[in-house]
């Protein structure tokens, strides 16, 4: 029997374990993707503390603090939840049941896909959604990475000092990343904007050999040859493993209030699926830590949130 079972092994997830532990909580990690989004990020320059470091090192360092107090990581992914009469049963996708008092729901977002002819087709052929992860795959190849946000930016930085060219698709003639990340990219030799277009098709012979492109002002449909597609157009929630009563709201994001709970007593929740806005490393820190601390407080049988004020819940 687990005092605690985080899903997910990002910023949130690891942190949460980390004052789970500390607070001598039988905690245990189940992950699918170790490092969240954190670890798909090149270089970090916005952590406090540390002035710039590479996402994937920084997962590396919440993953060893964790361990240190205690917690287990395992390579499990949650299945399915079963709501006991004061305790859950998460079943894992090996197939073995986890027993635990409290379960924190920090499972993050997958990438979003494009839905277009030929992407399932080519995917890990040619069509990949990790950057930071696939990169060097392409050296010295003509590649498109599709999405003008930060992560469409940073993937597009981190191509162009690896491939031959990069073409970064974006539907719009403006960005929604960071200006600074802008800046870098208009600066980079080797990057061509294609603006107010979109991609329509993906096709090759095995593996990706180009794309067509829609100008979505002219209509026109134009052909790009390139080996590799890089989807960057942002992630959603995967909650369908989630039990009966956990409340989302329309963006299927878990709701929860100010101390993590969710509307299912015994079940918390921090990150990038839950409702708290400004998706950044720091803040599904921040609130991993906030939802291991109501899970200490839910065990201890303490007022919900009673270390910091009076707190009550309303779900209606």
């Amino acid at each position: 029997m687990y005092d605690v079972i985080v899903l997910g092994a990002g910023a949130a997830g690891l942190s949460a374990a980390l004052y789970a532990t500390r607070r001598a909580l039988k905690t245990v990690v189940l992950n699918k993707e170790f490092g969240g989004q954190t670890a798909t990020t090149l270089a970090i320059e916005n952590y406090p503390g540390i002035e710039r470091i590479e996402g994937p090192e920084l997962m590396v360092r919440f993953k060893a603090q964790a361990e240190k107090y205690g917690a287990k990581v395992l390579n499990d992914p949650a299945t399915s939840i079963l709501k006991l009469e004061d305790t859950f049963t998460v079943t894992g996708q090996s197939g073995k049941t986890y027993e635990t008092k409290t379960i924190i729901l920090a499972f993050g977002k997958t990438p979003r896909r494009l839905n277009v002819p030929g992407e399932a087709e080519f995917a890990n052929k040619g069509v990949v959604y990790c950057a930071t992860c696939d990169a060097p795959l392409f050296a010295g190849k003509d590649v498109a990475v599709i999405g003008g946000g930060n992560s469409g930016v940073d993937a597009a930085l981190l191509l162009s000092k690896i491939a031959q060219q990069v073409y970064l698709v974006h539907r719009r003639d403006e960005f929604k990343a960071e200006q600074i990340l802008v800046d870098r990219l208009k600066q980079s030799a080797n990057v061509k904007l294609i603006l107010n277009s979109a991609i329509d098709t993906i096709y090759g012979n095995g593996l990706v050999s180009g794309i067509k492109i829609k100008d979505l002002t002219t209509d026109q449909v134009s052909d790009l040859a390139v080996q590799g597609v890089f989807v960057e157009i942002g992630y959603e929630v995967t909650a369908d493993f989630l039990p009966d009563g956990i409340k989302l709201n329309e963006a299927g994001e878990v709701i929860i209030d100010a101390f993590n709970y969710t509307s299912c007593p015994g079940i918390f929740a921090a990150g990038d699926s839950t409702s708290v806005p400004y998706k950044q490393t720091v803040i599904s820190a921040g609130e991993g830590a906030k939802a291991a601390l109501s899970a200490y407080n839910y065990i201890q049988g303490a007022t919900p949130g009673s270390e910091i004020s009076d707190h009550n819940l309303n779900w209606s």
